[in-house]
């Protein structure tokens, strides 16, 4: 059975999907992007902030689904310019500490133009 997950603490999805979805014990949430939730803005001040509000994003869906960046098992992780991969790595690091399996790629465009989106699987 599939179970929608909402949180007000994450940005609403901006198109036809889910923030996540709980599917066999598992949660696959969709990539989040550095969209402050209280106010629908994005996060001015390059990658670092952007990485920040995105693994914040990222940890409200968690939070929502019962789970935390330690039950996250996979990310796939985009940039806008692979010249922020050590920046954005650093940041990343505080947060997925139990090292998941990762991907993380250069992209031509994200939405809304900014840096970086981060999207999840994780345990529940």
């Amino acid at each position: 059975m599939l179970k929608v997950i909402s949180t007000p603490n994450a940005p609403a999805a901006i198109g036809p999907y889910s923030q996540a979805i709980a599917a066999n014990h598992m949660l696959f949430a969709s990539g989040q992007i550095p969209i402050i939730p209280a106010t629908g803005e994005i996060a001015q001040g390059g990658i670092t902030v952007q990485a920040e509000q995105v693994m914040k994003n990222v940890g409200a869906i968690l939070s929502a689904a019962g789970t935390d960046y330690e039950n996250v098992v996979k990310t796939t992780c985009f940039l806008a310019d692979m010249a922020d991969f050590a920046a954005f790595n650093a940041v990343y690091e505080q947060y997925f500490t139990g090292k998941p399996a990762r991907s993380c790629v250069a992209v031509k465009q994200l939405p809304k133009n900014v840096l970086c989106e981060v999207e999840v699987t994780a345990a529940l």
